[in-house]
């Protein structure tokens, strides 16, 4: 159902860029709006990755820099069974993680240095799988080109009151409405198609990492530490808050139309109703590493701090 709804979504998005596109400059202003947008889409497709992480400065690491976390994830992925992302550090008090990247082939996740000394390593486990979640089903992707709509519709619109031909511009109260009401329904059809995806990848991602108990734990550590610790880079940047685990501009939200994420609240209400399905309790589950013979912790959940 989940899908259903993304993908009515998003031909309502395609839709309300082709209307905009046609009050504007009527059937020539749609072709023309339908064409800026498959520009901007294609650049955003090749370099949304680079973008995101330049934007939030994060810088990659591997086996011999982040052991703990590279191996985390390499495993994580293989349990996934798809192709091992490149990992990044972000030197960001605040804790948050998110994952970006065209496809499974092309995908990087990026963890706060915030997140590592604020979870153990069970519930990071749970978080790495949730961006993993967001790579498999293609989330990436499709949270990109619904950023990238909306800021076109925006730029747009702005274009077609300046530039405008005067013969196929609207009078001056639709324009005023055009530059009110259709950056605002484009940016709620955006959130609307984040909050789906967010519950999606949850599911999946308590899959993934076999409890979804670390999951609910750890989304609660962040949005606490969301609540209490402000990210300046994304406050600067605001539209890259899609992008993160939790909103690292409000520390959480409402199941409403204004919200980019679920609420918090819902979302480890859901994962907790997933491990009763499964018979996972907090106290009846393994480690994430148990019977794995590696790491310096043993079999034991591991406790935050022993990431340096």
């Amino acid at each position: 159902m989940n899908y259903v709804r993304t993908g009515m979504l998003m031909a309502g998005l395609t839709a309300l860029f082709g209307a905009v596109g046609y009050l504007i400059g009527g059937g020539g202003g749609m072709v023309m709006a339908l064409g800026f947008a498959a520009v901007t889409n294609l650049f955003s497709y090749w370099n949304s990755d680079r973008l995101a992480l330049a934007a939030h400065n994060a810088h990659e690491v591997d086996a011999a820099t982040a052991p703990e976390l590279y191996g985390m994830v390499r495993d994580l992925a293989a349990r996934a069974n798809m192709p091992m992302p490149r990992v990044y550090l972000i030197d960001e008090a605040q804790p948050n993680a998110f994952a970006t990247g065209r496809n499974p082939q092309n995908a990087a996740v990026a963890a706060t240095t915030g997140i590592l000394r604020t979870l153990t390593y069970e519930e990071l486990a749970g978080v790495m799988a949730h961006e993993l979640a967001h790579i498999r089903n293609h989330d990436t992707l499709t949270m990109t080109i619904t950023a990238t709509f909306a800021g076109a519709i925006s730029s747009l619109v702005t274009f077609g009151m300046l530039f405008g031909s005067r013969d196929n511009r609207p009078n001056l109260i639709v324009q005023i409405l055009l530059s009110i009401l259709a950056p605002m329904a484009a940016a709620l059809i955006q959130m609307a198609i984040s909050r789906s995806r967010e519950y999606e990848a949850d599911r999946l991602g308590g899959e993934i990492c076999g409890n979804p108990v670390w999951l609910a734990d750890a989304l609660a550590k962040i949005a606490a530490g969301v609540a209490h610790i402000p990210s300046e880079t994304a406050e600067a940047k605001p539209a890259t808050a899609h992008m993160f685990i939790i909103n690292p501009l409000t520390g959480g939200g409402m199941d409403n139309l204004f919200s980019t994420h679920p609420d918090t609240g819902n979302r480890i209400a859901a994962l907790m109703e997933q491990a009763r399905a499964l018979g996972i309790g907090r106290g009846n589950a393994a480690s994430f590493t148990a019977g794995a013979g590696a790491g310096p912790w043993g079999s034991a959940p591991r406790q935050p701090g022993p990431w340096g």
